[in-house]
C-alpha cells in the first residue's frame, strides 16, 4: 500500500514538474519571438525559413491526401443519412462547416504532429544526447532562442496556413462526391457551401490551429531538450512527443469547442 502511494506520489511530482518545464519554456520562447528583435537578438531568420520550409511546404502533399479523402468520406457518409430525408443538397454545408471548424484543425494538426512534431523532437534530442546544445551554451548562443523558438514560430505561422490549404481541399473533395456521384449541381453545391460557411467558422479553425500548433510546437522542443539516455532515450522521447501531442491536441479542441459553443453570439 505505501509502495503505491509513493509511486502515485511520484508520478504526480514529476507530472507537475514537467508541466511547470514546459510552461517555463514557453516564456522563454515567447520572449525571443516578441522582446527578442528589440534587444537586438532576434530569431535567427536562416533557421526561420528553414523550418518554415520543413513544416509547411514539404507537409503539402501529406495534408493534400489526407484531407482530400476524409472530405470525400465525409461527404459519403453524409449523404447516406441526409437522402433519407431528401436533403441531400445540404450535404456541401455540412461538409463545409465540419471541415472549417472541426475536421480540417484536428486532422491537419494531428498530422503535422505525427510528422513534424516527432521530426523536433528527434533532432533535439540527438543533439541533446550528442551533448551538442551544451556545445552551443558554451559558445553563448542560447539554445531557447537558437533551436526552440524558430520552430515554434514556424509552426506558428504555417499550420493555419495548412488548415486553409486543408478546408479548401476537404471541401473540394465533397464537392467531386456531391456533383459527381450524388448528381447535385456544381453551381448550386458550391453557392449552398457559401452560404452557410460564416466567418466565424473559419476563425474558430483558424484558432484552434493556432493553439495546436503551440501544444506540437512546445510539446517537441520540451520532450527534445530534456532527453537522457542515449539512442534508446531518443526513440523514447519521440515517441512520447507525439502521444502527448496527440492526446493534448484532442483535450484543447474539447475545450475551445466547449467555450465556442456556450459563447454564440
Amino acid at each position: 500500500m505505501i509502495t503505491f502511494v509513493e509511486s502515485i506520489g511520484r508520478g504526480t511530482h514529476s507530472l507537475i514538474k514537467q508541466i511547470r518545464e514546459v510552461f517555463v519554456l514557453l516564456a522563454q520562447t515567447l520572449y525571443w519571438v516578441f522582446l527578442g528583435p528589440f534587444k537586438k537578438k532576434p530569431v535567427s531568420r536562416k533557421n526561420f525559413f528553414v523550418q518554415t520550409v520543413f513544416s509547411g511546404i514539404n507537409s503539402i502533399a501529406i495534408v493534400f491526401f489526407v484531407d482530400f479523402f476524409i472530405g470525400m468520406v465525409l461527404a459519403m457518409q453524409s449523404a447516406y443519412q441526409l437522402e433519407q430525408m431528401g436533403a441531400t443538397i445540404y450535404v456541401a454545408a455540412l461538409v463545409g462547416v465540419s471541415m472549417t471548424r472541426e475536421i480540417g484543425p484536428v486532422l491537419t494538426s494531428l498530422v503535422i504532429a505525427g510528422r513534424v512534431g516527432a521530426a523536433i523532437t528527434a533532432e533535439l534530442a540527438t543533439m541533446k544526447v550528442t551533448e551538442q546544445i551544451e556545445a552551443l551554451e558554451t559558445i553563448g548562443l542560447n539554445p531557447v532562442r537558437y533551436l526552440v523558438a524558430p520552430r515554434f514560430l514556424a509552426l506558428l505561422f504555417m499550420l493555419p496556413c495548412l488548415v486553409i490549404l486543408g478546408d479548401l481541399i476537404g471541401m473540394f473533395g465533397g464537392y467531386i462526391v456531391g456533383v459527381y456521384n450524388l448528381g447535385l449541381s456544381s453551381g448550386l453545391y458550391i453557392d449552398t457551401t457559401i452560404e452557410f460557411l460564416t466567418v466565424k467558422d473559419i476563425m474558430t479553425g483558424l484558432l484552434k490551429s493556432a493553439v495546436f500548433a503551440m501544444i506540437i510546437a512546445l510539446i517537441a522542443s520540451h520532450r527534445g531538450i530534456s532527453t537522457e539516455g542515449g539512442a534508446e532515450g531518443v526513440g523514447r522521447s519521440t515517441t512520447q512527443s507525439v502521444v502527448l501531442s496527440f492526446i493534448l491536441i484532442i483535450v484543447a479542441d474539447a475545450i475551445l469547442t466547449a467555450v465556442f459553443y456556450f459563447a454564440k453570439t
